[in-house]
C-alpha cells in the first residue's frame, strides 16, 4: 500500500513543481492521504465483490439441492397418486360389475313380477278379451272332437305336477278343475293346492286369498285346519305377527287336537 502512495508521491511532486515550502508538502500529502483513501476503498470492494461471488456460488448450490428436494417429493407425489389412480380404477371395474349383477337381478325380478302381475290379472278379470276368450275357447272344447278329461284324472295329474315341482302346470290343473267340477269332491283339494302354490313361490299375500276360499267356500272339508295354519305362516312370513297370531289362535280354539293345532301353539310359543 506505502509503496504505491511513494510512486504517486513522486508523481504528484513532479507535477507540482511550481510549488514550495511548506504549501507544497501540504498538498502533497493532502492528495497522498486522498488516494490511499480511494485505493483503499476500492481494494475493500474488490473484497467484497469476491465474498459475494462466493455467497453467490453458494446460494446456487444451495437453491438447486432444494430444487432436488421438491423434484424427488413431486416424484414421489406422482407415484403415489399412480397408485391411488389404479386403485380408483380397480373400485370402478368392481362397482360396475357389482352394478351388472344388480341389473340381472333386478331383471329376474322384474319378469317374476310380471308373471305374477298377469296371473293378478287373470283372478281378478283383467285380462283381455280376445285374450280370455281363447282361454275360454281352449278349457270349454266342442265335445264332439274332443273327449273331455275325467274330474279324477284332472286332479291326478295336476297332483302330480305339484309333487313334480311343475307349479305352473299344477295350478292350470287344478283352476281347470275347479272351472269345470266347481261340486267335485277334490274341489276343495284342488283349492288348497292353488294356495300352496303361490305359498312355495313366496307370493304370501295371493296364498292367503286363496286359502281364504278354501275357509270360506269349503267350510266343511278337510283342508281348513290346513288353509289356517298356512294362512297364520304366510302372515308370518310378511312380517305381521299380529295377523299371524290371532289366525293360529283361531285354529287352535277351534280345532284344538288336529295335528295343525299342535303346529300352531308351537308358533305360538316363538313369538
Amino acid at each position: 500500500m506505502k509503496s504505491k502512495g511513494s510512486i504517486f508521491l513522486c508523481c504528484l511532486m513532479m507535477l507540482c513543481g511550481c510549488a514550495s515550502g511548506p504549501d507544497r508538502m501540504t498538498i502533497v500529502e493532502q492528495h497522498v492521504i486522498e488516494t490511499e483513501r480511494k485505493l483503499a476503498r476500492l481494494e475493500s470492494q474488490i473484497e467484497k465483490d469476491r465474498h459475494l461471488d462466493q455467497e453467490n456460488e453458494q446460494g446456487l448450490r444451495d437453491r438447486f439441492a432444494q430444487m432436488r428436494v421438491i423434484l424427488d417429493s413431486l416424484s414421489n407425489d406422482m407415484q403415489a397418486l399412480n397408485g391411488r389412480l389404479d386403485e380408483i380404477d380397480f373400485l370402478m371395474e368392481k362397482k360396475i360389475s357389482t352394478q351388472d349383477s344388480k341389473r340381472d337381478k333386478l331383471s329376474e325380478s322384474v319378469n317374476l313380477n310380471s308373471g305374477r302381475i298377469i296371473r293378478l290379472e287373470e283372478y281378478l278379470n283383467f285380462e283381455p278379451a280376445d285374450r280370455k276368450k281363447a282361454a275360454d275357447t281352449e278349457d270349454v272344447p266342442d265335445n264332439q272332437t274332443v273327449k273331455r278329461i275325467s274330474e279324477a284324472q284332472l286332479y291326478a295329474l295336476a297332483k302330480q305336477a305339484f309333487d313334480q315341482e311343475d307349479l305352473e302346470g299344477a295350478r292350470e290343473g287344478f283352476e281347470k278343475l275347479l272351472q269345470r267340477y266347481p261340486k267335485s269332491e277334490n274341489a276343495d283339494n284342488s283349492q288348497f293346492w292353488i294356495g300352496e302354490i303361490y305359498y312355495r313361490e313366496k307370493w304370501y299375500e295371493k296364498a292367503i286369498l286363496e286359502y281364504q276360499k278354501v275357509i270360506e267356500t269349503y267350510p266343511t272339508g278337510n283342508k281348513v285346519q290346513a288353509a289356517l295354519l298356512k294362512q297364520g305362516l304366510a302372515f308370518l312370513n310378511l312380517g305381521d305377527k299380529a295377523n299371524a297370531r290371532l289366525i293360529l289362535n283361531e285354529l287352535v280354539n277351534k280345532y284344538p287336537k288336529s295335528p295343525e293345532a299342535g303346529i300352531a301353539r308351537t308358533k305360538l310359543k316363538e313369538f
